[in-house]
């Protein structure tokens, strides 16, 4: 009874051995040469970050470990297919011919990854940057050979073909040395010139007293609007960073504020006078 069960088996596997092992042996290979990839991707990565952080092959990098792991899985698989008979250079042919057309298939695929591999390659941005592009403001969570994802301020996921990103004009804010901070304040037309020259006065004191803000302060009257004096305060901070910014913005401000009402120097609002004539 026993044997009535295993013959089939055994004459199953008897003739198909050489391919079932063929199979087992490609699968370690292609998980091998993976693992080789990675450790060795890791490892240079390590040295390239110790030498120079702004490496642009640490960009490429991941980029170029699929790559080499789709070459290395498509000439195991060549190689298998060829040592059971199947002829590979007609399959290759084969793929030369309808290569056209799969090219018109998937022109955005392929698209996507010489965009990817142009992002990289110029260091346009990277994990963890803060970009604008398109209306569009938000960290940088991940970049592969498709799009690329970033977090927005509001906290949504948006996914972008590295295509389109590629032919967009990006704003990275976090390579930026230095953030602009302009402010401008409308003071009453009622001011006395006396007021007015110490309101400039108090935007260049907030400005170089405050340890966020860079040197090359500008405070100066800048324009005479319809129903108010307008007086501007131009300067610079180090804190690149979104949140850091806004919170040196929101602090000068505040500063603004209290030191106008302390003085006296009040503030303007939309108005129209309107002269009856008798």
């Amino acid at each position: 009874m026993i044997d009535i069960v295993f013959e089939p088996i055994a004459k199953f596997f008897g003739t198909h051995a050489k391919f079932i092992i063929g199979v087992i042996v490609n699968i370690i290979l292609i998980w091998g040469t993976s693992t080789l990839i990675d450790v060795f991707s890791s490892r240079v990565e390590k040295k390239l970050r110790l030498k120079n952080s702004d490496s642009p092959l640490l960009n490429l990098l991941p980029v170029l470990s699929k790559i080499l792991k789709a070459i290395i899985i498509f000439l195991l698989l060549a190689g298998f297919l060829q040592s059971f008979g199947y002829n590979v250079t007609s399959l290759i042919a084969g793929f030369g011919i309808t290569g056209l057309a799969v090219g018109f298939a998937a022109k955005e695929a392929i698209g996507n990854v010489f965009g990817s591999v142009g992002l990289l390659a110029d260091r346009v941005y990277k994990i963890g940057e803060y970009i604008k592009f398109n209306g569009y403001e938000g960290t940088v969570e991940n970049i592969n050979l498709r799009s690329t994802t970033i977090r927005t301020l509001e906290g949504f996921i948006v996914n972008v073909p590295n295509n389109q990103l590629a032919n967009e004009e990006i704003t990275n804010v976090s390579q930026a040395h230095r953030r602009r901070i302009d402010i401008s304040v409308d003071v009453e037309y009622g001011t006395s010139n006396e007021k007015l020259d110490r309101a400039c006065e108090i935007l260049r004191e907030i400005a170089d007293t405050n340890d966020d803000i860079e040197d090359g302060v500008h405070a100066f009257i800048e324009n005479m609007a319809p129903s108010s004096i307008v007086v501007r305060l131009v300067c610079e901070t180090s804190r690149t960073s979104w949140a850091d910014y806004v919170q040196v913005k929101s602090s000068v401000i505040r500063k603004i504020i209290q030191r106008y009402r302390e003085e006296g120097i009040e503030f303007a609002f939309p108005s129209t006078s309107i002269y009856m004539a008798k």
